[in-house]
């Protein structure tokens, strides 16, 4: 009997290697695909390189945007395509993610994050601009702002992670995974491109975005040699985080935007953000789930756009 147990377990394994296996994916094949004329290759100390781009004109007010977790900074191409003729757009693939890849140091603590944006806005010469972000990348513009509050003219949340969560999320399958110890483990070597196809569908409301171009985006950039050990190492970092102590009355101008059908961070934080900036504006998408720069990306655009105007009409921080 045993031995049929044995047998059937060896079986499954087999099965589910030949089923999802993939291979890492080295930066140089991944460049030809996912680099253009734009991507710049920045040494920013420390042995961390990352994959920036910098559009739009240089004495233009600047924009720095940061992606969510698992994404990269392609998921700003709507954003970066309707702002970079008055904006400059500044984005980056973050530490673990995309063809910048790990952190040498493998430090993916939020004080780490936020390290590597201050080091960004320097190397591009900024003393002072607007700090956007979504999901993961919100909330590291969440902590910069703390940080740093006199650095910058304006924050944009984007269906920002941060708050207290007050409620149990559904995750998307492919975030579950990922928070599970042991089974993380294998993901560093089986990770079958349904499984990414199915957690952008269940992050998203508006399905156009899950088109097999964008799955394969997410499936190989998450390949990238070294990028599926640094997700482990992130998510067992967000176990130890402490809740924030909310601000008071922080005076730097935001702009909130979520989407009402976010499943993975609830509509309803919002309040808990615009509580802490009483000179922000928010706005909530219908029918638009964990990404509206790219389930909407006309309409959060041009939003943006028009808050941004405003800034330069009010008093400087």
């Amino acid at each position: 009997m045993l031995k049929w147990i044995t047998a059937l377990i060896l079986i499954a394994l087999i099965g589910l290697f030949i089923w999802g296996y993939a291979p890492e994916m080295s930066v140089e094949e991944l460049k030809a695909d996912y680099a253009n004329s734009e991507s710049e290759f920045v040494n920013l100390g420390d042995g961390l390189t990352v994959h920036l781009r910098d559009e739009g004109p240089k004495d233009a007010p600047a924009i720095i945007l940061l992606h969510g977790s698992n994404a990269s900074l392609h998921t700003w191409d709507g954003w970066t395509t309707r702002l970079k003729d008055t904006y400059r757009i500044i984005r980056f693939d973050q530490a673990g993610h995309g063809l910048t890849g790990p952190d040498p140091k493998d430090c993916y603590t939020m004080d780490c994050y936020v390290d590597t944006v201050d080091k960004v806005a320097k190397n591009r010469g900024l003393t002072r601009f607007i700090l956007g972000g979504n999901s993961m990348g919100g909330g590291i513009s969440y902590a910069y702002a703390r940080a740093h509050p006199n650095k910058l003219t304006g924050l944009i949340l984007v269906d920002a992670s941060g708050a207290p969560q007050t409620k149990k999320a559904d995750l998307p399958i492919g975030f579950k995974i990922a928070r599970t110890p042991g089974i993380n483990r294998l993901v560093q070597i089986i990770t079958p491109r349904s499984i990414i196809e199915t957690s952008l569908t269940q992050s998203v409301s508006n399905k156009a975005v899950v088109t097999p171009a964008n799955v394969d985006l997410y499936w190989k950039m998450l390949r990238r040699e070294g990028n599926r050990r640094a997700t482990g190492l992130r998510f067992a970092e967000y176990a130890k985080r402490e809740p924030y102590t909310p601000l008071t009355a922080s005076p730097i101008p935001t702009l909130i935007l979520w989407g009402e059908e976010d499943k993975l961070i609830a509509a309803s934080d919002t309040r808990w953000f615009a509580a802490q900036f009483p000179n922000s504006k928010t706005k909530i998408y219908k029918a638009i789930g964990h990404l509206p720069m790219e389930e909407t990306p006309d309409e959060s655009a041009s939003d943006v756009k028009i808050w941004a105007e405003g800034l330069s009409s009010r008093a400087p921080l």
